[in-house]
């Protein structure tokens, strides 16, 4: 009997293979400045014909453009380039690994948005004074012009640990190459903008430590899963 089911999982596979694909060759284009802001880009068929897939694998790569605030899909009239990310982007992220970085920031925002919020709630004054403790050393890596991403990723997952749950941390552990691409990315580039931008980077971190000494469950959430979008969204700021 054929198993329709591993059938379906494998098509999708390949689907989401194929989008991710489509989704950088798109996004390499805008920050070469073949799409000039404001520009439409090409229509459907003609993308699906250069690209050499089919109509939904495409609209998949268009979607994930449009949650980055990349581009805007206008009803009957096409997609048109809402903002072009600075071509550091591709620079510093290893070749075809934006899609993925993207998704694992997704994840990020679902999962340790919880850890937060029940760190929070269980943390003890030692759990707290680690995670001052890898605040502190952010604060010295900015200072001194640092790229930090051992101790933002210390800081991570001494919250993870905070949560009394074990699987946070598996989680974690099991991602931590996708995560450390992404804290690479997005603090190399941040290492490329101005002092401000790093201090709003490291206020965010602080918002999440003031929630969790306050035992604020719901306000640890709501300011990892802003600190997570955020980063996110930092991916692709340009002009």
């Amino acid at each position: 009997m054929v198993d329709t089911q591993f059938d379906d999982e494998a098509r999708a596979i390949k689907s989401a293979t194929l989008s991710d694909h489509v989704y950088e060759r798109i996004l390499a284009s805008i920050c070469d400045g073949n799409f000039p802001i404001g520009g439409k880009l090409p229509s459907e068929h003609a993308m699906c014909e250069e690209f050499g897939v089919s109509r939904p694998v495409l609209r998949q790569a268009l979607r994930q453009l449009r949650e980055d605030d990349v581009i805007q899909s206008r009803q009957g009239s096409g997609s048109y380039v809402m903002r072009r990310p600075e071509a550091a982007a591709m620079k510093f992220a290893p070749v075809g690994s934006i899609a993925d970085i993207q998704k694992t920031f997704e994840f990020r925002v679902a999962t340790e948005g919880e850890a937060a919020c029940l760190a929070a709630r269980r943390r003890t004054d030692e759990d707290l004074a680690a995670i001052r403790a890898a605040i502190k050393e952010l604060d010295r890596c900015v200072r001194e012009g640092e790229l930090g991403v051992d101790a933002d990723e210390d800081l991570h997952a001494l919250i993870c640990r905070a949560s009394d749950n074990q699987y946070f941390m598996a989680a974690r552990t099991s991602m931590r190459e996708n995560i450390q691409s992404g804290m690479n990315l997005t603090r190399s580039l941040s290492l490329t903008k101005t002092q401000q931008r790093l201090n709003l980077v490291q206020a965010e971190h602080y918002a999440i430590m003031d929630a969790i000494e306050r035992q604020d469950g719901e306000g640890a959430r709501r300011a990892m899963r802003e600190h997570l979008e955020n980063a996110r969204k930092r991916v692709f700021e340009g002009e």
